[in-house]
């Protein structure tokens, strides 16, 4: 009767765990499902998309965007070549961080990852630019402190 009862305890908080376990992908996207809860969010190839309401901690990516959907939340944000989008009612609570590229550029210049701070929506912590960025923020959006670029605000149509 003991065993059966601690496997089904066992059972119910692996589930409970789950919900909020690491999610990891060397080349694909990640899409963590809208309410649904996840703990560090991270691919090297791959767009990391935190779907409306869900809840994360740091989100980190080197060759692919960041989408924080309404109403969710991550710890951080994390990018090297990728776009962060922060939609309206949202909140990144440890800032945004886009590294300098240490990779090969044969002779082209890179692009510059757009960074998008909807209206509405909140980011703590600080905005740290190691390489040039697009950084366009929404109307009535309080910033943290800004390291490396100017904001550029934006109207939507």
């Amino acid at each position: 009767m003991f065993r059966y009862i601690a496997t089904l305890a066992f059972a119910f908080s692996a589930v409970a765990l789950g919900a909020s376990a690491d999610i990891s992908k060397v080349n694909g996207s990640i899409v963590v499902e809208a309410g649904q809860q996840a703990g560090d969010v991270s691919t090297v190839n791959g767009s990391i998309t935190v779907g409306r309401g869900s809840q994360v901690q740091d989100v980190e990516t080197v060759n692919g965007s960041v989408r924080l959907e309404e109403l969710s939340t991550a710890a951080s944000a994390e990018t090297v070549n990728g776009d962060v989008y922060v939609a309206a009612g949202s909140r990144i609570e440890g800032g945004i961080h886009v590294e300098k590229n240490q990779g090969w550029n044969w002779g082209r210049q890179p692009k510059n990852p757009r960074v998008t701070i909807e209206s509405g929506a909140v980011v703590n912590g600080t905005l740290e630019f190691e390489r040039p960025v697009d950084l366009y923020v929404g109307a009535g959006v309080t910033l943290p402190p800004v390291e490396g670029v100017q904001p550029q605000q934006f109207k939507l149509h």
